[in-house]
């Protein structure tokens, strides 16, 4: 699985005028199920955002995490994180998991974070969505939790 993490001040998300998700301070975060992707992976990349210490501590040191600041998460799907521009102009996304499986596994990663933090909003799976954020920092943070060779 993949994800951009963004420390922000604020972010909202609006389908068709109308905002379906928002949170005060904490971290947006895109997500992108690909092909080969379970729920060990989901598991892996939602432990690993709870947990990454990527806000400032009093010393003004990335110290702290999501968690430990009591913060909000946005989670929107977004599959073109799956994108492969090596072959030219037009990006591929044969890398990431068909439809119903992408649904499947945000939706798992939704249920369990939560499961396992009290402020957790979403976007909406394969719908339009203009998505709002005041930046913190900014900080920006690519991650990604590969299947394992098998």
């Amino acid at each position: 699985m993949i994800s951009v993490l963004q420390r922000v001040r604020e972010a909202r998300v609006d389908v068709e005028g109308q905002t379906i998700g928002a949170i005060g301070a904490g971290l947006l975060v895109l997500v992108c199920a690909e092909r080969g992707d379970t729920e060990v992976e989901a598991d892996k990349l939602l432990a690993k955002i709870l947990k990454l210490r990527i806000f400032s501590d009093d010393a003004g040191k990335m110290n702290k995490s999501v968690q430990d600041i009591a913060g909000g998460l946005l989670l929107v799907s977004q599959f073109t994180l799956a994108a492969d521009t090596t072959g030219g102009n037009r990006p591929s996304f044969t890398q990431a998991a068909a439809p119903d499986e992408g649904r499947r596994l945000y939706d798992y990663v939704v249920a369990q974070a939560r499961k396992a933090h009290p402020d957790v909003a979403t976007g909406q799976f394969a719908a339009d969505m203009q998505v709002h954020l005041v930046n913190d920092g900014p900080v920006t943070i690519p991650l990604r939790m590969a299947p394992l060779a098998g």
